[in-house]
């Protein structure tokens, strides 16, 4: 394995639907793909997904696998950006809460940004864990058992998932995810 290319072989999954915050998914899409990764967009939508920018739709990008056929098993990761629309309709659909419990039973790296992480207090798996997320969601992951981190960490890794607010600083976000999806990934490849 290249150094340059530390994801190489590794395919993550982009978790969205109509509404998700467009930036939250493509600066972390090129640092993803930089290193290497195979990248899939998954989601509730079929055919194309609409992003969210600014204060206006976005761009529409291409699904790869809708989310009612993916499974946790085949992915070494995922990536979640958030976007209030677009998380919304995650949490209503039983597939999201199913995938997102695949993640985290079996270890690997989730990454969530802005209301993203309430997706894991959906899924029940984020009890005892360490996040920071903004303040519309914060009530939601204490009621579901999280520690919330202090709010004046904008990044926060807790074992295989790492966690971001919208104010986030996106260099040092797409550093971090990139490192710790190549460390956990990793890790489980060993552990295999």
């Amino acid at each position: 394995m290249q150094n340059d290319k530390p994801l190489a072989g590794k395919t993550i999954a982009i978790l969205v639907s109509n509404g998700f915050e467009e930036v939250q998914m493509t600066e972390p899409q090129r640092a993803l793909l930089a290193a290497g990764a195979t990248l899939k967009i998954v989601s509730t939508e079929q055919g194309l997904v609409n992003g969210w920018h600014e204060k206006a739709w976005g761009h529409y990008f291409a699904v790869d696998v809708p989310l009612s056929n993916a499974l946790a098993a085949d992915f070494d990761a995922v990536l979640i950006p958030g976007g209030e629309r677009g998380v919304a309709k995650l949490a209503a659909n039983p597939h999201t809460k199913r995938i997102l419990r695949g993640f985290a039973d079996a270890g690997k790296p989730i990454a969530a940004l802005g209301v993203a992480p309430q997706l894991l207090a959906l899924s029940e798996r984020i009890q005892g864990r360490t996040v920071v997320a903004n303040d519309s969601v914060r009530e939601t992951l204490e009621a579901a058992g999280a520690k919330l981190a202090d709010e004046t960490e904008t990044v926060v890794v807790d074992g295989s998932l790492i966690t971001a607010r919208d104010d986030l600083d996106m260099p040092a976000f797409k550093g971090a995810v990139v490192e710790h999806f190549t460390t956990v990934a990793a890790s489980l490849a060993a552990a295999a």
